[in-house]
C-alpha cells in the first residue's frame, strides 16, 4: 500500500436519534448529561484510522409545556454552534388515546418521522458514498430494515450501533456490524460548557438549570 493510501482515513458519519437518546438518559436517571455535545461524543468512539466527517441529529420540536420547550430550544441552539452538526427535524402529530376503563379520549402528541428521516438519510449517504462507517445512536428496532438493506446493497460499508442507556434492541444489534452501549464515562466527557459563546455572534447560550 502506498504512503498516500495508508494516510487516508476511513470516513464516519454519526446519526443520532435525539428522542431515543433523550428518553434513554431520562429512564436511566442521567438528566445531568442532557447538555450533550453529540459531535464530541461521536469523536470519542473513533478509532485512530477514522475521521468524523458529519454528525446528523434527528429530532422534532415540541410545542409545550413552555419550560420544556425553552430547554429544547436552548439545546438545539447549542448544537447549532458546532459547524459539523446538522439538524433534521420531524414533527409532532396528535394521537388519540382511549381510556379502557372510562372510554374517555385524550389527545397526546406523538413524535413522527425520525425513524423515516434516519433511514432515508443513511441510505442516501451510502448511495452517494459519503461514509465508510456509520455510527447510529438509537435503540429503535424500526431501523432494522434500512440497516439490512444497507448491508445488502453496500457490503463494504459498516454500521456501529451505539445504544442509548435503557434502549437495547437485539434485532438492531443483529442488523449492525457491531454494537456498543453508550458508556457513562463517554457521556460525562462530552458535555458542553455551562455557557457557550457562539463564534458567529449572538447572546450566550446557557445550560438549563433544570439539567444540573
Amino acid at each position: 500500500m502506498s504512503t498516500h493510501a495508508s494516510s487516508v482515513k476511513s470516513r464516519v458519519i454519526a446519526y443520532i436519534d435525539g428522542f431515543n437518546l433523550y428518553f434513554g438518559m431520562r429512564d436511566k436517571g442521567w438528566r445531568r448529561y442532557y447538555w450533550l455535545d453529540i459531535e464530541k461524543l461521536a469523536n470519542g468512539y473513533l478509532r485512530d484510522y477514522q475521521v468524523l466527517v458529519a454528525t446528523k441529529y434527528f429530532t422534532s420540536r415540541i410545542s409545550g409545556p413552555s419550560d420544556k420547550k425553552s430547554r429544547q430550544d436552548a439545546y438545539i441552539d447549542a448544537l447549532r454552534t458546532r459547524p459539523g452538526v446538522s439538524i433534521r427535524e420531524g414533527k409532532y402529530k396528535d394521537k388519540t388515546l382511549t381510556c379502557k376503563r372510562c372510554n374517555s379520549k385524550t389527545l397526546v402528541p406523538s413524535e413522527k418521522m425520525t425513524d423515516v428521516n434516519i433511514a432515508t438519510e443513511i441510505l442516501v449517504d451510502a448511495y452517494q458514498d459519503s461514509f465508510d462507517t456509520a455510527f447510529l445512536i438509537s435503540g429503535d428496532s424500526d431501523l432494522v430494515p434500512p440497516l439490512r438493506h444497507l448491508t445488502a446493497l453496500f457490503p463494504a460499508k459498516r454500521v456501529l450501533v451505539l445504544f442509548p442507556p435503557e434502549r437495547f434492541s437485539n434485532d438492531l444489534k443483529q442488523a449492525a456490524a457491531t454494537s456498543l452501549v453508550l458508556g457513562e464515562a463517554h457521556l460525562r466527557a462530552a458535555q458542553f460548557p455551562a455557557v457557550i459563546t457562539p463564534t458567529s455572534g449572538g447572546p450566550p447560550i446557557t445550560k438549563p438549570a433544570h439539567w444540573t
